[in-house]
């Protein structure tokens, strides 16, 4: 088999990789350069920012209790991130034996001493002790605020592991519903619609894992046809595209060999596939976005952007888009490549910046 065409011969490569394996110290002083504003331009942000902050502060006595707990474990500490992979693992786990597991595993790695302050919230410390068990609020001694494992441990033996389990599930799902819509795309469309929910916009991901299979492929390439569908159930037919709730789409999801090796048969085989779940969404009226990969998928993964973009089956429609990740030495030139994409195909593409 013939191999595939050097970087010069790609033109997409030729446009983003010229910073790939670029000095990181030069990159970020160029980018701070070009991030300088104006005197006016800053007063303008300052103000904007200050609004932001002072509309919180005056609406702070509004926030739940679930908004202390989740300013209080936040991802910049180790209980947070242990919090936040056991609210999405447990939202997927149905037998009590491989819960069991996965909490003890992890909550033997926090530091939960830390967390046991004076809290702005009753509801923080009686989360990071059990949260509520049997329905009571367990006070630690002082002792025992020095040694949080071993009172878990002597609450386990008194009460019994099912109850502390118990109270660990419904803490993590409380968690979870915050940040995970639902288990099911019924689940989340559900949640969608309500009182609290519908002042937002919403886009649904699947959180599928990557395809091992060619079934893999096809069980999620159903799957995110028979969402596009539901989603366009739920959708106002006559509302802009833009406020219509989206579906993101995860290309690995979609074939099992999608890596750069495999150039040829990516192109050949989940191109058509991406084209049609495309061609679906105009067909419901709803946005479609393309969520961001691994650094080395890159230049693949826009490829398929724009064989979808420069459609003609699909011209018209401005539901399509991307994620594009800030922190890649490459974005600058992503962007300047997808600008360009938009403006020779005639399309508007919807960016989605992440941190990646």
């Amino acid at each position: 088999m013939p191999s595939d065409p050097p970087s010069a011969d790609r033109p997409i490569a030729s446009a983003i990789n010229r910073n790939y394996f670029g000095d990181e110290e030069q990159l970020v002083h160029a980018l701070a350069e070009a991030a300088r504003v104006s005197d006016s331009q800053r007063e303008k942000i300052s103000a904007r920012a200050k609004g932001f902050v002072e509309g919180v502060r005056i609406h702070q006595s509004k926030r739940t209790g679930l908004d202390a707990f989740l300013r209080k474990y936040d991802l910049s500490s180790q209980e947070g991130v242990i919090l936040m992979c056991l609210a999405e693992a447990l939202l997927r786990i149905p037998d009590d034996a491989t819960a069991d597991k996965l909490i003890a595993d992890k909550i033997a790695g926090g530091n939960w001493a830390s967390h046991l302050s004076d809290a702005e919230s009753l509801f923080v410390n009686a989360s990071t002790w059990g949260l509520m068990l049997t329905g009571r609020i367990v006070r630690p001694s002082d002792v025992d605020m020095h040694d949080p494992r071993s009172f878990l441990a002597r609450i386990a033996g008194r009460l019994g592991e099912p109850v502390l389990r118990a109270a660990f599930r419904q803490a993590m799902r409380i968690m979870g519903h915050q940040f995970v819509m639902g288990r099911t795309i019924d689940e989340a469309l559900e949640r969608s619609i309500s009182a609290e929910s519908e002042l937002f916009r919403h886009s649904f991901d699947m959180l599928g894992e990557s395809a091992l299979t060619s079934h893999d492929a096809d069980r999620y390439l159903a799957s995110y046809h028979q969402a596009i569908k539901q989603i366009s159930s739920h959708s106002s037919r006559g509302s802009v595209i833009e406020a219509a709730p989206s579906i993101s789409v995860k290309l690995s999801a979609l074939f099992p060999r999608y890596e750069f090796t495999q150039r040829r048969r990516v192109l050949a085989e989940l191109a058509p596939r991406l084209h049609g779940l495309a061609v679906a969404a105009r067909d419901g009226n709803i946005p479609l976005t393309v969520d961001a990969e691994e650094a080395e998928r890159l230049e693949l993964s826009l490829e398929l952007i724009e064989h979808v973009a420069r459609s003609k089956a699909l011209q018209g429609w401005e539901g399509f888009g991307l994620a594009v990740q800030a922190y890649q030495k490459r974005a600058p030139e992503v962007i300047r490549w997808l600008k360009d994409l938009a403006q020779t195909s005639g399309r508007r593409l919807n960016i989605r910046l992440v941190k990646g």
